[in-house]
Formats: structure tokens, sequence, C-alpha cells
């Protein structure tokens, strides 16, 4: 029997309550072996998680505003959870040494990590595995930098030495020891390298949905629920705004060829969405596997006569954009124009800074910018081996009146990105999704 890496995300740990459902599941399948956990999320409408509330107990220390309430907001909560479990842990000790160090000044990073560190040590107590840190194994350089195969090594390494082991999300180390985050929901990361490490026949992603749906709910009223995709289509689906996966969770265990299964812990018995390197189409006549996007772009449009002709006219606007710190979203370019879509807030107040050197040292015969532009991306594997899907995208958003502002299509012909008034957002998501969706299931 393989070993099976299970992480469980905020909601899935929240209170003694989800615990238990997490001792269950762990409980039915002896080959979940290796636990990782994000820091307790949210237990109703209106609460907090705890990695905020971490958070702003370093926003009131920077500010030399007293932090003692939210502390002991959360220094309650975590007591609250072990006495319900019946766990014999001495998490005062762990607290004294948190205030410390945060009094000390230790940083963002160290703070936010204390969530995971905490409820990992909770856990393992819960479930009488070991405990596990991942401080010293999930390695940083200096600079802030992942680094791959030390980590690796180091995982692969240590949890040979553990038959079974709760890892805390989230989080590492740097050179000289300082605790280095990853971006927020990066504990889905840390379940992706350790189920590298471990050679695991499958990563378990537990959170509190039943998978990946082909809309956003919240936009699409039921969307049918994706049984399987790739890595490839997750990837385009996460980037433009699909949620329940942290997008960069897919690289560690892709090269392995080791499958992500994210499933429901409040319903464990779905067998949820599986991720896998390469998905077929389905064969009940569905062209997309879902639909994404988000809100808030702005985009930049260049023409110049001849500029197809002019060498490196395009590396030094993309070297412009890099002297700013602004990462390019898409690039659709002509023989003689091209655009840059900038997400707004990257922009920040230098806007007006960034189209005067722009046209000081490109020269541009004009210069167009188009605010509060949507990108929705329709994406799928069947895609490009359909003739006339462009044509059907196109079409149902004609008839819904949408204003299409852009087009750009990956060569993989996988994904057709479409640009829309941001007020246009969702009529646009609801007429893909009726095009390729609702009408296949008439």
């Amino acid at each position: 029997m393989g070993v099976k890496v299970a992480k469980f995300g905020g909601s899935s740990v929240a209170d003694a309550i989800q615990l238990a459902k997490v001792k269950s599941i762990i409980e039915a399948d002896p080959a979940r072996k290796y636990i990782v956990v994000s820091a307790p999320g949210k237990r109703f409408d209106g609460d907090s998680k705890i990695t905020d509330l971490l958070y702003l107990c370093n926003t009131h220390l920077e500010h030399n505003v007293p932090c003692d309430q939210i502390f002991q907001v959360i220094v309650d909560r975590y007591m609250a959870m072990a006495i319900s479990l019946g766990v014999n842990l001495d998490l005062e000790k762990e607290f004294v040494e948190i205030r410390e160090k945060l009094e000390a000044g230790e940083g963002p990073d160290y703070i936010a990590s204390r969530g995971e560190y905490l409820n990992a040590k909770l856990t393992a107590a819960y479930l009488g595995l070991d405990f596990v840190d991942a401080a010293g194994l999930v390695q940083f350089n200096e600079k802030g930098k992942f680094l791959d195969e030390e980590t690796d090594k180091a995982l692969s390494e240590e949890l040979k030495k553990h038959d079974g082991a709760v890892i805390p999300g989230f989080y590492g180390t740097m050179p000289n020891g300082k605790i280095k985050t990853f971006t927020r929901g990066g504990s889905d990361i840390t379940g992706s390298l350790v189920a590298k490490a471990v050679d695991a026949v499958i990563y378990e992603n537990w959170t509190d949905v039943h998978g990946f749906l082909q809309a956003d709910p919240r936009i699409v009223k039921n969307p049918h629920p994706i049984g399987t995709i790739s890595y490839a289509e997750l990837r385009e689906l996460s980037y433009m705004g699909a949620s329940v996966l942290h997008e960069n969770a897919i690289y560690p265990v892709r090269g392995k060829n080791i499958p992500i299964n994210i499933r429901n812990t409040n319903d464990p018995d779905h067998p949820g969405t599986m991720i896998v390197s390469s998905a077929k189409p389905e064969d009940d006549g569905r062209v997309i596997t879902g639909i994404a996007g988000s809100k808030d772009f702005t985009v930049i449009g260049l023409h110049k006569n001849l500029m197809s002709t002019e060498v490196g006219y395009i590396k030094r606007l993309l070297g412009i954009l890099e002297g700013y710190n602004i990462t390019v979203e898409h690039l659709p370019s002509g023989i003689d124009s091209v655009s840059v879509v900038i997400s707004k807030k990257q922009l920040k107040n230098n806007l007006g800074e960034l189209l005067d050197e722009i046209e000081r040292k490109l020269s541009p015969d004009s210069l167009e910018v188009s605010h509060d532009i949507a990108l929705i991306a329709t994406v799928g594997t069947g895609m490009a081996n359909r003739c006339g899907t462009a044509a059907r995208l196109f079409t149902a958003l004609a008839e819904a009146n949408v204003n299409i502002r852009m087009i750009d299509q990956g060569s993989s012909e996988m994904n057709i990105i479409v640009g829309v008034e941001n007020r246009d957002f969702e009529t646009a998501i609801r007429a893909i999704y009726d095009a390729f969706v609702t009408e296949t299931d008439k």
C-alpha cells in the first residue's frame, strides 16, 4: 500500500468539532501517514481566521499599540480546542515564547507562521502522531527564494524517521534561521512538497468544498462539478481566479505525476476533484473544463508604424515595466501594435509617470489606456480539436450584449481569454457557461 499525504485547510481545522472529523478521516485509511495543517480558519460568518489575528497583533505592535486583547483571543481559542479534545499539551509555554518574540520585533513572517505551528502541535498530540516542524526543512535562501532541491532532500531524510507525522504548512526558514512564509494559502504548497518528498501515491487536499466547479457559484447557479482536471488546466483556472488550491501547489507533485485529490472534510465520502498529469476530454459532449476570471485590470495599448521592423521594441517596453516592478499578465500584439495587461493593484499611483516614460523612450504614434477591464478565461483540453469553439464563445457574448475589448489565446489552444468591461463580468461568465455547459445538458 502506498503512502498518502493529507493536507487540511483552515476551515477543516477551525475548532475541536472539525478536528474530530479530521481524526475520523485519517483513521479510516492507514495509508494517510503524513498530515499537513493550516492555521484554524473561520468557525462561522463574522469569525476571524487565526492568521488574520496574528497579523493584526503585528500591526498593532508596529504602531506601538497594545495587542493584549487580540493575543488573548488567540490564546483562548487554542486553549479551548485543547480542552475540548482532551489534549495534554503545554501551550502556555509556547504562548510565552511567542509573546516575547512578538514584543522583540521578530517580524510578520514569524508571527503569521505561529498559527500553523501551534495547530500542528495540537493536532499531532490529538492524533498521537509525531510533530515535525517545517523550520529547517522547508528552505529559502537569504533573499527569500524557495530552494526546491534542498527542501526535497531535507524533508525526505527527516520524514523517513517517522512512520506518521503532522507538519505545519505555510512556512520554512532562511539560512539565518529566520522564519519565511509562502504567500497566503501556502500550506497547499507545503502539502505538495511533503507528497513529493515521500513519493506519495496521492496528495489529498481537504477543504470545505467538493472540489472545483465549472464556474463560480456566486455567479452561475449550481455550476457542474469537475470530476477530473489536468495540471495544465488547473494552472490556467487558478491563475485566473479559481481559488480552491494555491496555484503553486501543482509544481512539486507534477514532476512525479502524483495526483491531487480535492476533498470535502464535511462530506468525506464524496470523490471530489482529481487533478492528474493529463485529462482526456469528457465523453459527454462537453468542450470546456471550466471558466474563471478576475476584475480590475488596466490595458496600455501602443501603436507605432513599422513597429515589427524595430528590433527590441517590445523588449524595451518590458524593461520599462520591470523598472516599476510590474509584471505583465498578458501581451496581445499585432504587426504595429502591442498591448500590456496589468493588474490595477500593481500600478499603484505610478500610471502617469509610467506613461511619460513610455512616451519618452519608445515614441509610440498613439498610446491608449483602458481602465476597469475584467479578464475571463475559458479553459479546456478538448477545445483545440473542436471546430467552432471560438465562434461559439464570441456569439454567446454578442447575444448577451457584451463588448469584447481584448482577445488572447495561448499557443496550447487550451484557453481563450477575453477582456470585457468590469460591469459585464458576471454577464459574460453566465453567457459562456450557458453556451458551453447548459446547452450541452439540453
